[in-house]
């Protein structure tokens, strides 16, 4: 039994389905939350709610018993001939598609991607929530075929789904109203084999589009994620989206590196992004370095794009929460001058970056439904007793030095850098598992190329 506004409704059956539990009783708020007044709620309980969850409390159910069919699934079944825009109009009516135009998956373009990768078609990579739907290579390769992709993208696409679907990544969680954007990082050799972008514009040049929308498709056809019904960004959602280290250019170790794989190690990383906001320029200035300036920019990239009210929280029941800082190499390079690892960043980030108790108890008390007091937080452990200070005392934004990542790309010869703020999610990294013929299969495709498109 739950209570539910109307266009939470769905989300509620779809939610208690992958849980096991289609029979589930709801009790439909006919109000927006959060615009009543405290009597104004009661009186809406009493006259609309009341009954209706004393009925879903005590009635019994009529039990929805199987829906099983028996039948096995043949992913070589036709399941429509026509024209490609018959196709595109079918794929449109049974929503497999973000609304734009796809490559029809035939069973000839599919094939081509799986030789890109040893595993068999049918084996279960992962099971995706919430339609919790087997994500296999035959699937998976449909689904980025669909999104204009080359079949040598395929071994970066296992492990993509296997990082989404990572129990710490929580991707159960982003139909939130917040709008949350999944993207991925890749690192390592594979971002020059493929000519995945890191440079300037990078997420809108070069496959990085395609690779983007892939997972978009991932997750709305296997994942069973639905616009309005239960991905439920209250303005819309932008596209998933892509991006490469510039491991050349970085004076740091990369990204992969630093979380435990080779140097020769290629991998992609999932996270997460509610906000994509303006880029600020660090630059120096008569009374302060660049990269003091840099820092400090850094420091309010943290608390004024985020959920402030939930950056602090520590522990087990904490808000997941994850900062990833984007910086080009121009300001990489003047922060590594001037002595600074990432390591360093971190640990000035985590020391300065503060908001007076007063603006985070607004926070915590007035920006998200439900939310507490600094003092009620503390008493359940969520924060720790160093925010019990005076109104105007300057409290930490971060919890740990360790929820911010930092990551070189970006436009070479321009001094900005930009905050992605991952709530709901932690960033899931997974090793690209190659083919033993890699090589002469990439060979083989850039010739094929140049074949069919005469260059």
């Amino acid at each position: 039994m739950v209570v539910a506004i109307k266009e939470f409704t769905e989300v509620a059956h779809t939610a208690a389905k992958a849980g096991g539990a289609e029979d589930l009783r709801i009790a439909e708020y006919p109000v927006a939350i959060g615009i009543q007044e405290p009597d104004e709620i009661t009186g809406t309980v009493k006259e609309f709610l009341f009954d209706k969850i004393i009925d879903g409390l005590t009635k019994p159910t009529q039990g929805a018993g199987s829906t099983a069919t028996g039948t096995v699934w043949n992913p070589k079944e036709i399941i429509l001939r026509g024209t490609l825009d018959q196709v595109n109009g079918f794929f449109g009516d049974k929503e497999w598609t973000d609304g734009l135009p796809v490559i029809p998956p035939t069973i000839e373009r599919v094939e081509k991607f799986l030789r890109f990768t040893n595993r068999s078609p049918d084996e279960v990579i992962a099971v995706l929530p919430q339609a919790n739907l087997k994500a296999v290579p035959w699937n998976i390769a449909a689904n980025a075929v669909m999104a204009g992709c080359r079949p040598e993208y395929m071994p970066l696409f296992i492990a993509a789904v296997e990082a989404i679907a990572d129990e710490h990544y929580n991707l159960e969680n982003i139909g939130t109203t917040g709008t949350l954007l999944p993207f991925l990082l890749i690192n390592g050799p594979i971002i020059r084999q493929l000519g995945i972008e890191y440079g300037g514009q990078l997420i809108s040049r070069g496959p990085n589009p395609a690779i983007g929308r892939a997972i978009s498709l991932i997750i709305r056809n296997i994942g069973g994620y639905r616009p309005g019904r239960n991905y439920m960004g209250t303005f819309g959602y932008q596209s998933v989206f892509a991006l490469a280290e510039n491991e050349e250019e970085s004076p740091w170790e990369p990204f992969h590196v630093e979380h435990g794989f080779d140097r020769d190690a290629s991998t992609v990383t999932a996270g997460g992004t509610v906000i994509w906001g303006y880029p600020p320029a660090p630059e120096s200035r008569p009374e302060k370095s660049g990269a003091q300036a840099t820092l400090e920019m850094l420091c309010r990239e943290l608390y004024k794009k985020t959920v402030l009210h939930s950056l602090p929280e520590r522990g087990e029941d904490a808000f997941p929460h994850m900062i990833t800082l984007l910086i080009t190499p121009p300001v990489a390079r003047s922060l590594a001058d001037a002595g600074y690892s990432k390591h360093d960043i971190r640990e000035y980030l985590y020391e300065n970056a503060r908001v007076s108790h007063r603006e985070l108890e607004w926070h915590t008390k007035y920006s998200f439904a439900g939310s507490m007091t600094i003092r009620e937080k503390v008493e359940q452990g969520l924060f720790s007793e160093e925010y019990l200070v005076g109104p105007d005392d300057m409290v930490r934004v971060l919890s740990s030095p360790e929820m911010v990542h930092i990551v070189v790309c970006g436009d070479p010869s321009r001094n900005r850098v930009m905050g992605f703020d991952g709530v709901y999610v932690r960033p899931s990294t997974k090793e690209i598992e190659l083919p033993a013929n890699w090589d002469e299969l990439l060979r083989e495709a850039r010739e094929q190329r140049r074949r069919d498109h005469g260059f």
